[in-house]
């Protein structure tokens, strides 16, 4: 048990090293602040001039939300295309692999530093519901469930942009690749509407759809099955990253 725990220890201490190096280049990258401004600048035409925020006179902010799902598709593949794919065309990679360090923990240091820069960004957009608290009685608590499911969203998506980036040789194909894996995983749900499918597979498509499950959130509702969804999706795609590593490694 002492052993076990020693290992541990040291896989969470090489995931914080690295955690740490992601976290710097984030905030010295100018493609990361273009990330947030895009973010913030979406989130907020699609509130007040396409979805006419002013004209429907509701103290209610799940139009907002609804835009995140919708944004994700383009955020996310540009923040985690350069994780691995960048450290595949500099060679980097090959130094990666041979340090003393566990698949998991390089995985979990490039994941937690990805979901981080996007719990900044999505802190960021606070500003939009504190500007418009003055207008109208907001729930509080149904915001703050809709901000708890975005990042849930959030993290099943960063698992799965960082696993395309394993994948891909470079960054142009990694970032492809994840607003095509993305859009189909996001927007799923929607089939049902544009094609007549057996009830069966109708109901796999909604369950397979991120967007589906984030559906309830924007509504206030804390629901464990969507819990249970998000981070079962995000464990599994983390699992296969460390399987592409550990591939990788030996090959």
């Amino acid at each position: 048990m002492r052993e076990r725990f020693k290992r541990l220890r040291g896989s969470a201490a090489q995931a914080a090293a690295l955690f740490r190096k992601e976290v710097f280049s984030y905030s010295i990258s100018p493609a990361f602040f273009g990330i947030a401004i895009f973010f913030l600048l979406f989130t907020a035409v699609w509130l007040f001039n396409l979805q006419g925020f002013f004209q429907r006179d509701q103290a209610s902010l799940r139009l907002y939300f609804s835009a995140f799902p919708i944004a994700f598709i383009l955020v996310i593949p540009a923040l985690t295309m350069r994780s691995w794919a960048e450290e595949r065309k500099l060679g980097s990679i090959e130094l990666l692999l041979t340090l003393p360090f566990s698949e998991w923990a390089l995985v979990l240091g490039k994941f937690f530093a990805a979901l981080g820069a996007l719990a900044a960004v999505l802190v960021l957009s606070v500003a939009t519901p504190l500007s418009l608290s003055p207008l109208g009685r907001f729930d509080a608590g149904v915001i703050f469930t809709e901000y708890v499911g975005a990042l849930l969203l959030a993290s099943s998506a960063v698992s799965l942009g960082l696993l395309l980036s394993a994948l891909s040789k470079n960054q142009v194909a990694a970032f492809l690749g994840g607003v095509a894996v993305l859009l189909a995983v996001m927007l799923c749900d929607q089939i049902p509407w544009t094609a007549a499918l057996p009830g069966a597979l109708n109901d796999a498509l909604k369950y397979a759809s991120l967007s589906f499950h984030f559906q309830s959130f924007s509504k206030g509702v804390l629901d464990s099955r969507d819990l249970a969804y998000f981070l079962v999706t995000t464990f599994a795609f983390l699992f296969l990253n460390t399987r592409v590593l550990l591939l990788r490694k030996w090959s």
